[in-house]
């Protein structure tokens, strides 16, 4: 089974397309045509998607599923208009916490993804650029400010993890590798022995890892099994020797990895 399913916005979207997922994905009989329609400021504009939707409907002969995150009282009542499930979250959510609050809700666009609170969006922006400068052990200097460093072998989620828990919670995350000599000596990296308390490690199965390294450099002895093997159960064995705790990535989302990192080391976030 196909359907269409629109995220419709007047500003990036985001919200709808997260909210909007989480719900669809309980669904694994059926396939989602996904299309995000974002910044929709005007009538017009909605109109159009509007017309784009029921386009869609026709042509898989099913009715759409839109989510709205639309503010605007006008342009919600006319997205309403299109021959599609709409499911409103401004009605869902913020109608009820009216109520329950006994305050009015703002009415205003783009609160989640803007700039608006200026000091939290310097603080996501520098955690980023800590983030990217720190990548896989780059540069050593300034590690002192990190709030977490993650360690593993080449190609082992470190870096979209990294960037993940800096874009998402606002946390200073440095990454660096264990290259095979850092391995065959047992001995961790100089640049990261007066920070071990804030090493968390990233393993990753053999087989995935062989994978992964494939798509890069195939027919390399850096990416055979033998080698992945060796390299994943020397890093193993270091972290443990070192008492560095680590997660195995292999079936794990960055999301997920982010989190459960978040929650086992104890890190505040500074985002929400």
């Amino acid at each position: 089974m196909k359907r269409s399913v629109f995220y419709v916005s007047d500003r990036t979207g985001i919200t709808a397309e997260m909210l909007g997922q989480s719900l669809i994905t309980q669904f694994e009989s059926v396939h989602f045509d996904r299309h995000t329609l974002p910044f929709l400021e005007t009538l017009e504009q909605v109109q159009k998607a509007i017309a784009t939707i029921n386009k869609a409907g026709i042509k898989d002969g099913r009715r759409p599923i839109v989510f709205s995150t639309l503010i605007n009282e006008e342009l919600r009542l006319e997205i309403r208009k299109a021959d599609a499930l709409v499911l409103d979250f401004f009605e869902i959510f913020i109608s009820p916490l009216e109520a329950e609050l006994g305050a009015p809700s703002s009415h205003a666009v783009g609160k989640s993804h803007g700039t608006g609170d200026i000091n939290t969006y310097t603080e996501r922006i520098n955690a980023i650029n800590f983030s990217m400068s720190h990548d896989d052990g780059v540069s050593s200097k300034g590690l002192a400010e990190a709030d977490i460093i993650l360690v593993g072998v080449s190609r082992s989620g470190k870096t979209p993890t990294s960037l993940y828990l800096a874009l998402q919670f606002g946390i200073k995350a440095a990454n660096y590798p264990l290259i095979p000599e850092d391995l065959d000596k047992q001995k961790l990296p100089e640049a990261l022995g007066a920070y071990r308390k804030k090493l968390w490690g990233l393993s990753i199965r053999p087989e995935r890892l062989h994978q992964i390294r494939s798509e890069r450099r195939p027919n390399s002895s850096y990416a055979s099994l033998a080698n992945c093997r060796h390299e994943i159960q020397a890093a193993e064995a270091m972290m443990r020797a070192h008492g560095i705790p680590f997660l195995e990535s292999t079936n794990m989302s960055i999301e997920e990895l982010s989190t459960t990192i978040l929650h086992q080391t104890g890190l505040a976030r500074h985002l929400y």
